[in-house]
């Protein structure tokens, strides 16, 4: 039986509380928000320890919502099956399905904004603050894998097999997480792909680490990705593997090779061999 990418929500609801928007503007800045671990286009920002995002634009990454703008009542509303959504500006509340909750509402260059944490998890998503990401990760409503997970796993298979096949891609997500539940590392995927001497990243400083940098060998440059199909590989998250494969390197290590498996992304060709550990 293989493992499923490890999937809690974090579901715990939190009101947020009313403060004049013009104050907190002033310690506004722009903030990275992923959403099942895709950025999230548009301008998400954080004010007063509370990241706000256009509500359009976070609805739409959940899929099929229709979202106006109600004039006669001057409010922002969403409506999807089984929601129903008022984000009104005036009285500084969010109301789903009914329920009314306190936090403040800004509309700012045609665009309605809202509390994050405070609306996922009223719809049943999680978020989760990334300090990797320096950003929210966000788990929408029917996410199977937990958003951050999701997130650095695609960026480690992007940086370390980008152009491979599906199957070679799974592989390299696979061995992080048989690291994952091993006690010999890391019991968590960011700790295992950031773990210092491991993988072919760079993280000297907590500002390096907004990306997973994998180190050309051709020109010393870096390569930064997050793919569609690296995103694809991680959610499946599984592959013929034994649970004991917890190396993957371009030469052998540990107790033995399982398997190698011949690599060439086009600006670097090589053997990978998974390894027993």
């Amino acid at each position: 039986m293989k493992r499923k990418l490890l999937c809690t929500l974090l579901a715990a609801a939190s009101l947020i509380c009313a403060v004049p928007v013009q104050a907190a503007a002033a310690s506004e800045r722009t903030v990275p928000v992923q959403v099942d671990g895709e950025i999230l286009s548009g301008v998400s920002t954080l004010r007063a320890g509370v990241t706000y995002v256009p509500l359009r634009t976070l609805l739409e990454s959940f899929g099929d919502w229709d979202v106006w703008w109600d004039a006669q009542s001057e409010a922002a509303k969403a409506a999807t099956d089984g929601f129903h959504i008022t984000a009104d500006p005036a009285e500084g509340t969010i109301t789903v399905n009914g329920i009314t909750y306190l936090g403040i509402v800004y509309v700012q260059n045609g665009r309605t904004y809202v509390p994050l944490r405070l609306l996922v998890t009223q719809l049943g998503g999680g978020v989760a603050w990334d300090p990797y990401l320096g950003g929210a990760a966000v788990s929408s409503p029917e996410a199977e894998y937990d958003a951050a997970d999701l997130y650095w796993l695609s960026r480690i298979i992007s940086a370390e097999s980008q152009g491979e096949s599906l199957k070679g891609q799974i592989a390299v997500g696979n061995v992080v997480l048989n690291r994952v539940e091993d006690s010999r590392f890391p019991d968590t995927v960011k700790g295992v792909i950031t773990q210092p001497g491991q993988y072919s990243t760079k993280y000297a400083t907590v500002e390096a680490a907004n990306a997973i940098q994998a180190t050309d060998s051709k020109n010393g440059t870096y390569y930064y990705g997050i793919c569609e199909d690296s995103v694809k590989a991680a959610m499946m998250g599984q592959v013929e593997m034994p649970s004991n494969v917890l190396y993957q390197a371009n030469f052998s290590q540990g107790k033995g090779v399982w398997k190698s498996v011949y690599f060439n992304s086009g600006w670097y060709a090589s053997t990978s061999y998974f390894c027993y550990g």
